[in-house]
């Protein structure tokens, strides 16, 4: 399973025993801030794109989406996210389970700014129903990242309905 993958891949740094795991789904951005009993702009959904020749994903807050402008003016192309299956395929992880831990080789990630914001956030540790309470520093420290970046934007309460 890949949360075993990710339980090993968080046990070299002493956080395996932070993961929670859940008996309701925490697949989406409010399942998961009800699971966790917070509010749903500290869950760090992690995003799938696919580059020319590589694949990218960007952890962002949970009440963010991404902002196309910023995305092309950083990546130089229009965002274009994975199918489910190719969500799979390249990762290693099923939607609603993506993370930033022991992703697949050649996988790069970046962390946007929007989780700046909060003194912790709770990204997935890859399966639908788990998650870890870290600070940024912590999520920057212990991913393979590729840094900070600002390509999101937060989501007009009219569009809260899209919090996925």
């Amino acid at each position: 399973m890949s949360i075993d993958k990710v339980r090993t891949y968080l046990h070299q740094f002493g956080l395996d025993v932070r993961i929670r795991e859940f008996p309701v789904s925490s697949a989406t951005v409010a399942q998961a801030a009800d699971a966790l009993n917070c509010e749903p702009c500290r869950i760090a959904k992690t995003l799938s794109f696919k580059q020319e020749n590589e694949i990218v994903l960007i952890v962002t807050a949970g009440d963010c989406k991404i902002d196309n402008a910023k995305y092309k003016q950083r990546f130089g192309n229009k965002a274009k996210m994975l199918s489910a299956d190719e969500v799979l395929q390249t990762t290693g992880f099923a939607i609603g389970g993506v993370c930033p831990f022991a992703v697949s080789e050649g996988v790069k990630i970046y962390l946007d700014v929007s989780l700046k914001r909060f003194a912790t956030v709770f990204p997935a540790c890859g399966s639908s129903n788990s998650a870890i309470e870290l600070t940024p520093e912590e999520l920057e420290k212990y991913t393979d990242n590729s840094g900070w970046i600002d390509v999101c934007r937060l989501i007009l309460p009219e569009q809260s309905n899209s919090l996925s």
